[in-house]
């Protein structure tokens, strides 16, 4: 089988940043998937998984609702790895155009207060395996490394080895 593009990333050069993971053809159109890489690969240690579910529920709610692009989501949550988020979107987009979105994503994340949406048996398949704080902690971390000085090293993935 071939190695699909994902794993074929310099994850030992990958800086937290926004990236393009990919755009594929679905029909007529596109969808765009991005890549919210929130901590270095195999040099941080991994987000738990009750702030991930904090943020992908947060994250959601927020993308679900912003008014210029809510109805161009496709999907939002986590890595499998605990580093980052794959947030898709319909139509091609790079970085730049995304840029405001995601930090107002972790705006809402880190002045969030109250109760998570969602966040209850009825709503949600695991409500209790949730950490607000630590939530807005990595979004904090993350704003401050990729989103408050844009590098363009943040937005394009290493070149290979």
């Amino acid at each position: 089988m071939e190695k699909i593009a994902s794993f074929q990333i310099d994850h030992l050069h990958l800086l937290p940043g926004l990236y393009v993971s990919r755009v594929d053809a679905v029909g007529a159109s596109c969808v765009t998937t991005f890549d919210l890489r929130m901590t270095a690969p195999n040099r941080e240690p991994v987000m738990g998984t009750a702030e991930v579910h904090a943020i992908e529920h947060l994250g959601a709610t927020y993308l679900r609702n912003e008014p210029d692009w809510k109805d161009r989501v496709v999907y939002f949550g986590p890595m499998g790895c605990r580093t980052g988020f794959y947030l898709l979107l319909a139509g091609e987009y790079g970085p730049e155009d995304v840029f405001p979105l995601v930090r107002g994503m972790l705006d809402f994340i880190i002045a969030f207060e109250g109760e998570i949406p969602g966040a209850s048996a009825r709503d949600c398949g695991n409500f209790l395996d949730m950490n607000l704080e630590m939530a807005k902690y990595y979004a904090r971390k993350y704003r401050a490394e990729a989103f408050d000085h844009p590098d363009p090293r943040r937005m394009r993935y290493p070149a290979g080895e």
